[in-house]
C-alpha cells in the first residue's frame, strides 16, 4: 500500500523569492510580504440572526463585528467585512482546532462558519510607493480621505476576487494594505504585484502572523 504524507506548504512556495527585486536603491519603494500561520474563518449570520451574531462576536473578540466595508482589530483577531451580515475572522494560528471550536460554540445557533484557513492567502503591501504600485492593477481610490485605516472592499484584480483592507500604518508612517485571495490565484496575484513594483524597488519576504 502506498504511503501518503501530507505536508502543508504555501501557495507562494515557488513564486516568492525573498529579497530585493527591480530598482536597487537604498530604500525599497514597496515592501511585499506573505503572512502565514493564520486561522481564517468565514462567519455568515443565519436569517434573522444578525443581531445575535454581532452580540456573539462582541463577547468573543471584544469589538463590534463590521456591518459595513470595514476591518476592525479585536483582542485576539481581526474581523473583515466580506458581505451583508458576514465577515472573515483572521487570527494568528496557535491551536487551530481549539480556536475553531471556540468560534463554533460562540456562534452556535446564530451563524454558519466556514474554515478557510488553507483556502486563502494573505498578501500585505506597504512602503512609500505601495499605493502607486497598487494603482497599476486596482481601480480602488486609495486616497486617505476615501480609504482610511480600517476601510475594506471586495474587489477584483485580473478577474481574481480579492478581499482588500487597510491596516494601521506601518512604523515608517506609510499605509499598509492587505489582500485576501484564494490560494489557487495567489501565485498570479503575487506576480502582478511584483511586476507593478519593480520600478520602485520591492523587498519580498514571508512572515508569521503576529500573536
Amino acid at each position: 500500500m502506498a504511503d501518503f504524507s501530507w505536508n502543508t506548504q504555501s501557495p507562494l512556495q515557488k513564486a516568492l523569492v525573498a529579497g530585493r527585486h527591480g530598482v536597487a536603491s537604498a530604500q525599497a519603494g514597496v515592501t511585499l510580504v506573505e503572512v502565514r500561520d493564520l486561522v481564517l474563518v468565514q462567519v455568515m449570520a443565519r436569517r434573522g440572526k444578525a443581531a445575535d451574531t454581532a452580540k456573539a462576536a462582541k463577547k468573543l473578540f471584544g469589538v463590534d463585528a463590521p456591518s459595513t466595508p470595514k476591518a476592525v482589530a479585536g483582542k485576539t483577531a481581526t474581523l473583515v467585512w466580506s458581505g451583508p451580515d458576514q465577515f472573515t475572522v483572521l487570527a494568528p494560528r496557535t491551536d487551530e482546532s481549539s480556536q475553531i471550536d471556540a468560534m463554533s460554540q460562540a456562534f452556535s445557533g446564530s451563524a454558519s462558519l466556514s474554515d478557510q484557513s488553507d483556502g486563502r492567502c494573505l498578501i500585505r503591501v506597504s512602503g512609500p510607493r505601495g499605493r502607486d504600485a497598487i494603482a497599476k492593477f486596482s481601480s480602488l481610490d486609495l486616497h486617505d480621505a476615501a480609504f482610511p485605516v480600517g476601510a475594506a472592499a471586495n474587489t477584483a484584480v485580473d478577474h481574481t476576487a480579492v478581499n482588500f483592507y487597510r491596516e494601521a500604518n506601518g512604523a515608517d508612517g506609510h499605509p499598509v494594505y492587505s489582500m485576501l485571495v484564494f490560494t489557487s490565484f495567489a501565485d498570479s496575484l503575487w506576480h502582478t504585484i511584483v511586476d507593478s513594483s519593480l520600478e520602485y524597488g520591492v523587498d519580498t519576504s514571508r512572515t508569521r502572523a503576529a500573536a
